[in-house]
């Protein structure tokens, strides 16, 4: 993004917990749903049975609350569009 002339604004997610609000608005923006952008590898998404809500997207968005971790990273946000920037090449598509 800086290459592009863009400063990214960066959340540290782990200080500044995004709200069960917050997460719905990045699953509107990244046109997912919450089971859609998490990291199933993540050791806290293993070690709560997420696997078992992943359907309930009201359960998801409050579990990434609770366990913020889980959460798909980075995700660049531009207006009302969100894109995951794994490959980073994906940010591109909001440039």
């Amino acid at each position: 993004m800086r290459d592009n002339g863009i400063e990214p604004n960066i959340i540290e997610y782990l200080k500044n917990v995004p709200s069960e609000s917050d997460f719905r608005g990045l699953s509107e923006k990244l046109r997912k749903g919450p089971a859609e952008f998490v990291r199933k590898g993540e050791a806290d998404f293993k070690a709560n049975g997420i696997t078992d809500i992943l359907n309930d997207d009201e359960k998801m968005f409050n579990i990434m609350n609770q366990f913020p971790k889980i959460m798909e990273r980075p995700i660049v946000v531009k207006g009302n569009k969100a894109i995951i920037g794994r490959p980073p090449e994906n940010v591109l598509e909001l440039i």
